[in-house]
C-alpha cells in the first residue's frame, strides 16, 4: 500500500511539473522587445547615400503565450504583464490572421514612410518611376490574398500603367463582374492576377480594394524581419531621410522612438508605450521619440538619462534631431 502511494505521489508530482511547464494557458506574457537600428535595414539603389555616425533605433513589444510557470514568472516580472488573449487577438481573429494583418501593416508603413521622405527630397510623387505602388489591400475585398502592399502594377487588360492615375482609370472605368488581368512585379519578379470587382467592406459600390501611389522615382527597400504592425513607421522615415540627407541626423547619438506615420508625415499613437521605453533604455539610447497623442501614458514614469521628445509630424521630428543639443 505505501508502495503504490509513493507511485501515486510520484506520478501527480510529474503530472504537476508536465502541466505547469508545457501545458498552454490563454494568457501572453507582454514586455519589451528587441531594439533594431533601422539603417542596416534600408537599402536604397540609384541614389547617393551619406553615412551617419550614431544611430536610429526602432522599439518593439514582444509577447508570448504562457505555461503556468513562465505565468508565475512573467508576474515577478516588472517589466512583463500577464494578458488574456483576447486583449492580443480580438474574439474571431486566429493567430495567424492577426499575424497576416500586423505583415500588411507592417508593409504599408515601410511605404508611407518611403512616401513622406521622398515628398520632401526629390519632388515626389510628381517625379515617379513607372507603375502604380499598392499602398494597402483591403481586408476581405476582391485583391485580399492576391494582390499586396508594396506591388508595382506595371499593366491592367494589356495597358501599359505609367501612375496610379492610369491605374485608377481603368480600375474606375471597369464593370462589375467582368475580369480585370494585372501584370504585377514583385521582388524582383513579373506575374499576372485576375480580379473581379466586387464586395469590399465598408463600401457602397463594387471594387477591387486597393489604395495606390506613384511608383518611386528610385529603389527603397526596407526589411522588417518578423516585425509586424504600423508602429516602425516614424524611425523608418528618419533612417531614409538621414541616409538621402548630407550631415548627420544622429550627431552621434542613440536616438530611439516609435509611431506610426501616414503619407502626410502625421506621426500616429502606437500601443505599449512603456514596454517600449524600457526597450529604448536597455538599448543606450539619449533620446526617446514619443508620439503626442502616448506622451500622457509616460506621465511619471522614470527614465533616467534618456530625454523624451514628443512629435506630432515627421517634420517636428526631424527638427527635433537636428537642434544642437
Amino acid at each position: 500500500m505505501k508502495r503504490f502511494l509513493k507511485i501515486a505521489a510520484f506520478t501527480l508530482v510529474l503530472g504537476l511539473i508536465f502541466v505547469g511547464a508545457y501545458m498552454r494557458l490563454p494568457y501572453y506574457a507582454v514586455g519589451p522587445g528587441p531594439a533594431r537600428e533601422v539603417t542596416p535595414l534600408i537599402d536604397v539603389q540609384g541614389h547617393v547615400r551619406y553615412p551617419s555616425t550614431g544611430k536610429l533605433i526602432m522599439t518593439t513589444v514582444r509577447w508570448y503565450q504562457v505555461t503556468p510557470l513562465q505565468a508565475l514568472v512573467a508576474w515577478a516580472d516588472p517589466h512583463k504583464a500577464v494578458v488574456s488573449k483576447t486583449i492580443l487577438y480580438p474574439p474571431g481573429q486566429g493567430v495567424v490572421a492577426e499575424q497576416r494583418r500586423a505583415v500588411s501593416q507592417m508593409d504599408q508603413s515601410k511605404i508611407d514612410a518611403t512616401y513622406v521622405v521622398l515628398a520632401d527630397l526629390v519632388g515626389y510623387p510628381k517625379d515617379h518611376g513607372a507603375g502604380a505602388l499598392i499602398e494597402v489591400t483591403g481586408p476581405g475585398c476582391p485583391a485580399d490574398g492576391k494582390l499586396y502592399a508594396g506591388d508595382t502594377i506595371v499593366a491592367i487588360d494589356d495597358h501599359e500603367i505609367a501612375s496610379a492615375k492610369d491605374a485608377s482609370k481603368l480600375l474606375d472605368a471597369a464593370r462589375p463582374g467582368r475580369r480585370i488581368d494585372f501584370r504585377v512585379q514583385a521582388a524582383g519578379e513579373t506575374h499576372d492576377v485576375e480580379l473581379t470587382k466586387g464586395r469590399c467592406p465598408g463600401a457602397d459600390r463594387p471594387l477591387v480594394g486597393i489604395s495606390i501611389v506613384n511608383a518611386f522615382p528610385f529603389g527603397v527597400e526596407i526589411s522588417s524581419g518578423d516585425v509586424g504592425g504600423p508602429s516602425a513607421g516614424l524611425m523608418f522615415a528618419l533612417g531614409l531621410y538621414d541616409e538621402l540627407t548630407p550631415g548627420d541626423l544622429t550627431q552621434g547619438r542613440t536616438i530611439a522612438g516609435t509611431g506610426t506615420i501616414d503619407p502626410q508625415g502625421t506621426v500616429g499613437a502606437i500601443g505599449g508605450i512603456t514596454d517600449k521605453v524600457v526597450a529604448a533604455e536597455r538599448a543606450g539610447a539619449s533620446i526617446f521619440l514619443v508620439p503626442k497623442d502616448n506622451m500622457a501614458e509616460l506621465a511619471g514614469v522614470d527614465t533616467g538619462d534618456m530625454r523624451l521628445v514628443s512629435v506630432a509630424t515627421f517634420q517636428e521630428a526631424v527638427d527635433a534631431l537636428s537642434a544642437r543639443t
